[in-house]
């Protein structure tokens, strides 16, 4: 995946391995910040993606209205130095894509990709029978964004509730991933990268959504939320994790199961229990290397004590936790968000 332009490769001596996102780079990003407490952005910025250009880490997530916390946004876009202090800076669209007469964008997914900033996104409602997705590009990662159009919905591509894209590139071929509930499904993109194009590939059973791949060491991961996302205090979204040698499959979990069983994946994060705690933790962003080789996860969640914007609106605000790593698998501390001060990542 390429996240930077051509003249900033050169600061990537590491980049090797195929699919590498260079979000695990060593560039060096100034920060005198020491110490972090979750959330890190709030009140809102749900199913975030994140990428790294320039100077900036920059975040994107789901169409909300954060009410009287900050109004309402078409796709917000925060920006950050050092993961931990975020600031608004726009919304990436304009004006909503008018290629569904009704229906809210969700989880885009931002990518640097041939010298510009490609969003492919959900459009749904709640209930959608025939949800799609759909591709934008704008010249800077703060936007705005124009909208090229549906990829394809859901009756197109003959997959059920065809929402949570991400994007992958990889041998000059570009691939885009996505699914929720009803299997997790790659297909081919065409070169312009507007259109699905060949067959699609199952990678993962009903019981996952908002798939991201990570590619360590000789193998993909892919990372999927099962659960519910979006019920408050009684959310029960967590983090599920499988790896595979191909790009394609199969992914198996640490005892050799298939996510494609409908119900096996590692798990990597749940919610905690304690009313202090933290309900719903899912919808994974990039997973980002510090200077000091640590891996960080950003993801969306909701703290206990304020699960609700005060107009209903589910208060999924935006949580960075350090991601490690035994025998091969990766792992938040005690499976769960942290809630009190913890090391920030070092760049």
């Amino acid at each position: 995946m390429l996240h930077l332009p051509v003249f900033y490769l050169s600061l990537f001596l590491n980049f090797q391995s195929p699919g590498t996102s260079l979000l695990e780079s060593k560039t060096l990003i100034p920060s005198d910040t020491a110490f972090f407490q979750n959330p890190v952005f709030e009140p809102v910025l749900a199913d975030p993606s994140v990428l790294r250009f320039g100077e900036y880490f920059y975040a994107y997530g789901t169409e909300d209205n954060w009410g009287e916390e900050g109004g309402y946004h078409l796709v917000p876009i925060i920006r950050s130095r050092d993961l931990v202090h975020w600031e608004f800076v726009r919304d990436a669209f304009e004006k909503k894509p008018n290629w569904k007469p009704k229906g809210g964008i969700w989880a885009p997914d931002v990518t640097e990709v041939d010298g510009s900033f490609v969003m492919y996104y959900s459009f749904s409602t709640w209930g959608d029978p025939n949800p799609g997705i759909g591709v934008a590009k704008a010249k800077s990662p703060e936007g705005p964004f124009e909208d090229l159009g549906s990829v394809f919905d859901s009756q197109e591509i003959g997959v059920a509730n065809s929402i949570d894209p991400f994007y992958w590139e990889e041998d000059g071929k570009k691939y885009l991933i996505w699914g929720s509930f009803h299997g997790l499904f790659l297909t081919e993109l065409n070169p312009e990268g507007t259109k699905a194009q060949g067959p699609k590939v199952q990678l993962a059973g009903n019981h996952l959504e908002a798939a991201y791949i990570h590619f360590r060491q000789g193998f993909y991961y892919l990372f999927g939320s099962a659960g519910t996302c979006c019920e408050g205090e009684k959310s029960t979204y967590r983090v599920l994790v499988g790896r595979s040698k191909s790009l394609l499959g199969p992914y198996l979990d640490s005892a050799g199961n298939p996510l494609m069983d409908g119900k096996s994946g590692e798990l990597v994060l749940h919610g905690n229990s304690q009313v202090t705690g933290v309900a719903g933790p899912g919808h994974n962003a990039e997973i980002i290397t510090d200077k000091a080789g640590n891996s960080w996860i950003l993801y969306h969640g909701m703290e206990l004590s304020k699960p609700k914007l005060a107009n209903g609106t589910n208060r999924r605000a935006l949580f960075l936790d350090l991601l490690r790593w035994k025998e091969g698998w990766p792992f938040v501390e005690k499976l769960e968000p942290s809630t009190g001060r913890r090391s920030a990542p070092v760049f």
